[in-house]
Parts: C-alpha cells; sequence; structure tokens
C-alpha cells in the first residue's frame, strides 16, 4: 500500500476515534472500515489476523455497551467541550502510558474541563462523577476498543 492510501487509511481511523466522542456517528464502524481497507490492500497474515481481531474485539464492545445503562447526555451537562478535553486526554494518556493510560487521561479531561467551568475542586469532581455514571462508562469503553485497534494497527504498520 503506497504512502497517500496509509494516509487516507489513518485519517479514517482518527475520524473513528474522534466518532466515538460524538453520539450518533459510528466511530467504532469507521476504525474497522479503516482496518478492512488497509486489510484488502496489504493482503498479508498479519493484515488478515488484525482484522479478524478488530473485528471480535468490536463486536464484544458492541455488546458490553448494550449491557450497560443509557446514555443521558443533556441531564449530566456534558457539552461538547467537555467532550473535547475527555478525548484529547484519553488520547494523550493512551500516548504516554499505552493502553492503561487512556481511562485516566479521559477522567482527567473531564475534570480539567469542569474545574475551568465551576472554579473549585469539589464542584470539579461532583460533576465528574455524575458525567462518568451518566456517560463516562460506554464512551470510555468504546474509546478505549477503538484505540486499541488503531495502536494495533499503527504497530502493524511500522512492522512491515
Amino acid at each position: 500500500m503506497d504512502l497517500p492510501q496509509l494516509l487516507l487509511v489513518g485519517l479514517v481511523l482518527l475520524l473513528g476515534v474522534l466518532g466515538v466522542l460524538v453520539p450518533g456517528v459510528p466511530g467504532s464502524w469507521l476504525v474497522w472500515a479503516g482496518v478492512m481497507w488497509w486489510a484488502l490492500h496489504e493482503r498479508s497474515a498479519l493484515a488478515w489476523s488484525l482484522l479478524v481481531a478488530a473485528t471480535a474485539l468490536l463486536l464484544v464492545v458492541q455488546v458490553v455497551e448494550w449491557q450497560l445503562p443509557p446514555r443521558r447526555l443533556r441531564g449530566v451537562g456534558v457539552t461538547r467541550r467537555m467532550t473535547v478535553y475527555a478525548g484529547a486526554g484519553a488520547l494523550i494518556g493512551f500516548v504516554v502510558v499505552p493502553v492503561l493510560g487512556a481511562v485516566p487521561g479521559f477522567v482527567g479531561g473531564v475534570y480539567l474541563c469542569e474545574r475551568l467551568r465551576l472554579g473549585t475542586h469539589g464542584e470539579a469532581w461532583a460533576s465528574v462523577r455524575a458525567v462518568m455514571r451518566a456517560v463516562g462508562t460506554s464512551v470510555l469503553v468504546e474509546l478505549l476498543a477503538c484505540l486499541m485497534v488503531v495502536g494495533a494497527w499503527l504497530g502493524a504498520v511500522v512492522a512491515n
């Protein structure tokens, strides 16, 4: 696969990860489609193995999300600004401490947004707890799975 096509696949994967943070956008499906596109052009055992693993992981995540409570976004004051902070925090955490850093990064992003908005630690922490109860778990599960798939894809591209 040539460089422009690899960059396009990377862009689709990035849009998928960002799509996880936006309600109604099929983020995990975009990530899967990007990996499938890459695997269809790469046609190696590594590419097919990654596609199978990504498919299995993302299907398991869909089942897990159905078991979690439904999202109640507006009731707890989730804004677009907060989703940007949470997503950026998760991405930074994922890079700093691979895979596991996404969780504290996500929570830290929500906390930073609320601390800037509300001003005090107590109010910001109470808001973080409310947000995490309402939406954090389902978003975090899907975001972590998509970041794992993208990380595996990056590893496979670098290995080739």
